[in-house]
């Protein structure tokens, strides 16, 4: 009985001493920010160890952006499964939802659960997201029949424009995303073939960089025939927003003459909004959207995005993502060497599209 009694009061110190421990690793917080404590025991795991998102002791402000259909649900939980399972299971940055209308109930489950992390979901508002009153609706409807009789993809699509004109000019002004800083645009049903060890956001805040990217590659000229022109005329009529230490050598090969038709591949992008939210990138996208090229034409974002940045912003403010395996049908990018072993990437390097005559990311690399 003396024996029993001895080891109840011995595992009972010993609970009170690791409880001790655990409790103070629980508050002990670097930052004094609450977005580094940990504010529930679900943190802490059966052993009493803190998991490893305790030890995260920094994270930017910044958040997935998935701009979704309800019939896009399929290829967006696949699309979510992969960023958890290779990268935010560890980080828990939020997910914010955009569509032009409510999402159902089913849509809002299936989403919520396929992480641990923050959801939001919003509605565009309606002259984010519809085409504006200056266009004339004759001439753009004439301009959909043209591209659709020369098989120009999406070109009669009304809502194609509408989400060109929208990631181009509207989505970091939404009401959901005032609060972040950084974000990573995240598409139905593409693939992410490597573990990531580094938080990307981070990458971008302490190197003061404004964009990111995977895949370069030439833009179809059938979609954008005027758009260099109109950035010409931006270009003389706001010289004082040229950056001194731009990229032009990337979008031209003939210093601004004429359009290389080379651009960021935007589907995957990581950025910084505090740039698209700048006086100068307003000047450019009015300037732009006021030529009606979003519906006359089908200038789409990447285009405007790529040469807004390698205008407005320094060559070293650009970065590409060499270590994130990512595919967008029908292109990918596959990292290679000790990257891809590193970061367990299941692509095959001999698919990269970096090689390929249609990249550009040997006009990238030139820059530097």
């Amino acid at each position: 009985m003396l024996t029993r009694t001895r080891l109840v009061i011995f595992f009972a110190v010993l609970l009170f001493v690791l409880g001790s421990f655990v409790t103070f690793g629980t508050f002990h917080d670097t930052n004094n920010s609450s977005e580094n404590s940990l504010d529930d025991l679900s943190q802490i795991d059966s052993l009493g160890s803190l998991k490893h998102e305790a030890f995260i002791a920094r994270r930017a402000k910044a958040a997935f952006v998935v701009l979704a259909r309800e019939v896009d649900l399929p290829g967006v939980l696949t699309s979510m499964q992969q960023m958890e399972d290779r990268f935010n299971h560890r980080f828990k940055y939020p997910w914010v939802f955009l569509n032009e209308r409510p999402y159902s109930e089913r849509f809002v489950n299936w989403t919520t659960a396929m992480t641990s992390a923050k959801v939001e979901y919003g509605v565009i508002p309606f002259d984010h997201w519809n085409q504006p009153p200056w266009i004339n609706e004759t001439r753009a409807a004439e301009a959909r029949e043209k591209m659709k009789s020369s098989k120009i993809i999406y070109g009669s699509s009304i809502s194609y424009h509408n989400m060109c004109r929208f990631n181009a000019g509207f989505f970091y002004r939404h009401p959901l995303l005032q609060k972040y800083k950084y974000y990573w645009r995240v598409e139905p049903g593409v693939k992410y073939y490597c573990d990531l060890d580094f938080d990307p956001f981070l990458y971008m805040q302490d190197n003061d960089k404004v964009y990111g990217f995977t895949l370069a590659l030439k833009e179809y000229v059938e979609t954008i025939p005027t758009l260099w022109e109109s950035v010409t005329r931006f270009i003389n009529k706001y010289p004082e927003y040229i950056n001194q230490d731009n990229s032009m050598r990337f979008i031209s090969n003939d210093n601004g003459r004429t359009y290389n038709l080379c651009h960021f591949w935007s589907n995957f992008e990581i950025g910084d909004m505090d740039f698209w939210r700048s006086e100068a990138y307003e000047k450019f996208f009015q300037h732009l959207d006021r030529n009606g090229g979003f519906y006359y034409e089908r200038w789409g974002d990447a285009p405007v995005h790529s040469i807004a940045v390698a205008l407005l912003a320094r060559r070293d403010q650009i970065h590409f993502f060499d270590e994130i395996g990512y595919r967008h049908q029908p292109f990918e990018h596959c990292p290679s060497g000790e990257a891809h072993t590193r970061g367990k990437c299941y692509c095959n390097v001999d698919d990269t599209f970096d090689d390929m005559w249609y990249s550009c990311l040997q006009e990238f690399e030139r820059v530097y």
